[in-house]
C-alpha cells in the first residue's frame, strides 16, 4: 500500500467481541466515523453482520475470525490487520464473558473460573500486546489502547468471583500498560460500563440478584451511548487520555446502597 492509499485508509482500529452486543456497537460507529476497523470475535457469520451496520461511505472494514484465548488467533489478527491497513491506531479491548451466572463460589469448576480468565485477562493481555508491539514500532509512533472493564472492577455482584477478579486484574494491566506506553506515544484507559441495553443484559431488565439477597429489575442504557463515549476516547489527540472512564444506567444500583 503506498503512501496515497495509507492516506485513505484513515485511522485503523482493531475491535474485539466485536460479532455482538457492546463490540457491535462500538465498531460500527467507528466505521460511521470513517474508520477503518478490524472486526474480530469467534463467529465469522456475526462479524459479517456487523458489517453490513454500517452505513454507506463508512469507512473499510477486515473480519478475522479470532479465539483471543489463542495466541496464534491473536498474532493472526494483528499480522491481517497490519497487512491491509499498515498500521494500528486503536485497540479495544472488549471480548469478554460473564461465565457460568448464579454459581455460588463453592460449586463453581475449575474449567469455568479458567475459561473466564483465559478470555477476559489473557485474552485482553494478549490482544494489548500483540497492538502495543505493533504501535511501538510504526511510523508515525504509537496508538491508543482501551480496555473493557466493568463496575464490576469497583463492586462485585453475588456469586461473581470470576468475572470481578478478571475485572480488577484488568484494572492493573491498564494502569502498567499506560506506564510503559508513555516514552512511544502509547495511550492506555479503561471504560466502566455498567448495564449497556445488550444481549448479554437482557436478564438485567426482569431481575437479577441483589446483595441484600432479593431479585430486582435494573434500569438499562442504551448501548449507542457506550459506542459515543469510546469513539470520543479514541479520537483524543495521544497528547490527552482519558484514564478511567465509568458509563452507566444513571438508576442502578451501583453508587451507595443501589
Amino acid at each position: 500500500m503506498n503512501a496515497e492509499q495509507t492516506a485513505k485508509v484513515g485511522k485503523v482500529a482493531v475491535v474485539t467481541g466485536a460479532g455482538s452486543g457492546i463490540g457491535r456497537a462500538v465498531a460500527v460507529e467507528l466505521l460511521r466515523g470513517g474508520w477503518s476497523v478490524a472486526l474480530a470475535g469467534r463467529r465469522t457469520e456475526t462479524l459479517e453482520e456487523t458489517a453490513a451496520l454500517a452505513p454507506e461511505g463508512s469507512g473499510a472494514s477486515l473480519v478475522v475470525r479470532t479465539d483471543v484465548s489463542r495466541p496464534d488467533d491473536v498474532t493472526a489478527l494483528f499480522t491481517a490487520t497490519v497487512e491491509r491497513f499498515c498500521r494500528v491506531d486503536l485497540l479495544f479491548n472488549n471480548a469478554g464473558t460473564f461465565g457460568p451466572g448464579g454459581v455460588p463460589v463453592e460449586e463453581l469448576s475449575y474449567d469455568a473460573w479458567r475459561h473466564v480468565v483465559d478470555t477476559n485477562l489473557n485474552g485482553a493481555f494478549l490482544c494489548a500486546q500483540a497492538a502495543y508491539r505493533q504501535m511501538k514500532e510504526q511510523d508515525p509512533q504509537g496508538g491508543r489502547i482501551i480496555n473493557n472493564g466493568s463496575v464490576s472492577a469497583h463492586t462485585p455482584r453475588p456469586h461473581s468471583a470470576p468475572y470481578t477478579a478478571t475485572k480488577h486484574a484488568l484494572t492493573g494491566l491498564t494502569k502498567s500498560l499506560s506506564l510503559d506506553g508513555r516514552p512511544y506515544r502509547i495511550a492506555v484507559s479503561q471504560i466502566d460500563i455498567g448495564n449497556a441495553a445488550t444481549d448479554m443484559t437482557a436478564r438485567m431488565r426482569k431481575g437479577v440478584l441483589q446483595a441484600n439477597g432479593e431479585v430486582a429489575p435494573e434500569p438499562v442504557m442504551d448501548v449507542a451511548d457506550v459506542a459515543r463515549t469510546v469513539r470520543h476516547m479514541a479520537e483524543l489527540p495521544l497528547e490527552a487520555n482519558v484514564q478511567f472512564a465509568t458509563v452507566m444506567a444513571t438508576a442502578m444500583p451501583y453508587v451507595g446502597r443501589g
